[in-house]
């Protein structure tokens, strides 16, 4: 996997350019012994999404946490495969590594590679509380070695940090074992601005990614980094010429126009807390990518470890959902897109005539030529005024929850000016409109 180098806001995998999105498990599909990853694999398969995000196993969660009923990020007591080598019952020896662990995350990656499927490996993870740090197999209390801060705050420094080199060799060995697999990126941090001071532990994130880039130059196959810079939107300052791919969590159209000039490829990297339909994480998607985004992974909590297979009832406090008709409409958004080649578009929601100072949804387009746009809040014969050239045009109308074309017209705009009025369809909407 690389940037796409025609235009490096998308991702090129095995030889084609590709959007990556994915609806899959709370990351612990590797470290949580009683999930069965083969069904989990061939359910995305067979719904054709083709990205995942697993954590490391530096970082678990307890049952309960978040208000997740049923968390594969949480294994039960004596289920918890750790990257290290359990020395006794909950006390692990970071000098030496666990060749069961990283059997499972080859066989995990290798199933994940013959089903086309790019796998995001989070390697840490912010400290939401002082509890999750003492959960962690990189604790003093929980390490025979004893070493490192016993202060969250202090664990993802640089300088006189006695986990560093841990963390460092901890790379090395994870970047070299998954180096065969050419559908791996790596994300260094998963919401590491949790903080909310802005410094995002930024120089020791940097360090990071260059430690996998220094040991990657001695071994055949190079990764893409990303780093995770903010919920929903914010302007990045500066990036790292290590790393490659933006990650956002919950992310809205403007993290991408704010940070566009970058020419990195964009990932709304995680979803949730809109409720248990799947409305509103469709039409965050189909926003994201009409916006100029790359990869969109979904949080569907639909698979755990009693149901990897994705049917897996809601429980009550769930904070996002997941089902198979969310898992088709973001395949159906995937295939109309890449049909479209995506990549050959540029963002233009000029192309709105703006009423207000409101726009009516997002758009891309190829000018004088393809146009895509999209409605996220749709109602029966709604005006909407588009600024394009003179000539006709062959519309089709889509309904992204239906998953089809719903209407088919062709006009001609014969000014600047076009006024059009939408079909009764759906309450989101995208058009495509082709100049003949």
């Amino acid at each position: 996997m690389k940037p796409y180098l025609p235009n490096p806001h998308y991702l090129e995998f095995r030889g084609q350019p590709r959007l990556l999105i994915g609806s899959g498990e709370h990351y612990g599909a590797v470290l949580n012994a009683d999930f069965d990853y083969v069904p989990y694999i061939e359910t995305l398969a067979h719904h054709d999404l083709n990205q995942v995000r697993i954590f490391s196993g530096t970082y678990r969660e307890r049952p309960g946490d978040f208000g997740i009923a049923t968390n594969t990020l949480a294994p039960l007591p004596g289920h918890f495969i750790c990257p290290w080598v359990e020395a006794a019952p909950e006390t692990f020896d970071l000098t030496q590594f666990n060749p069961a662990y990283f059997a499972r995350l080859k066989d995990f990656l290798r199933r994940a590679s013959a089903a086309e499927i790019a796998v995001e490996l989070v390697l840490f993870c912010f400290w939401y509380s002082p509890d999750f740090w003492t959960h962690s197999p990189m604790h003093p209390a929980r390490s025979l070695q004893g070493i490192g801060p016993t202060d969250k705050e202090l664990v993802y420094t640089l300088g006189d940090n006695p986990l560093l080199p841990v963390q460092e060799a901890f790379v090395r060995k994870i970047v070299a074992e998954v180096n065969e697999f050419d559908n791996v990126y790596f994300e260094v941090c998963n919401e590491p601005y949790s903080r909310h001071d802005h410094t995002f532990y930024l120089d020791w994130q940097h360090h990071i990614a260059e430690v996998i880039a220094e040991m990657e130059r001695g071994l055949p196959n190079k990764h893409l980094v990303a780093i995770n810079y903010h919920n929903r939107t914010f302007c990045i300052p500066e990036v790292h010429p290590a790393v490659s791919i933006l990650n956002f969590h919950y992310a809205l159209p403007e993290a991408v126009k704010s940070n566009r000039h970058f020419n990195r490829p964009i990932a709304d990297d995680e979803t949730g807390f809109q409720g248990q339909t799947a409305a509103p994480y469709r039409k965050e998607a189909w926003n994201f990518f009409f916006a100029g985004g790359a990869v969109f992974s979904h949080l569907d909590y639909g698979f755990t470890c009693e149901y990897p297979d994705g049917s897996a009832p809601l429980a009550g406090n769930t904070p996002g959902y997941g089902g198979d008709d969310l898992r088709q409409q973001l395949v159906f958004l995937r295939h109309f897109l890449e049909e479209n080649q995506v990549w050959r578009l540029r963002p233009a929601n000029e192309l709105f005539a703006q009423i207000f100072g409101t726009l009516p949804g997002q758009a891309l387009c190829d000018p004088g030529k393809t146009y895509l746009l999209y409605f996220p809040e749709n109602s029966p014969g709604r005006a909407v005024a588009l600024w394009l050239p003179v000539g006709e045009f062959h519309l089709e109308w889509v309904n992204p929850t239906g998953c089809r074309i719903t209407h088919t017209e062709t006009i001609t705009n014969p000014g600047a000016f076009l006024r059009l009025i939408t079909p009764d369809c759906a309450d989101d909407l995208a058009l495509k409109m082709t100049r003949l």
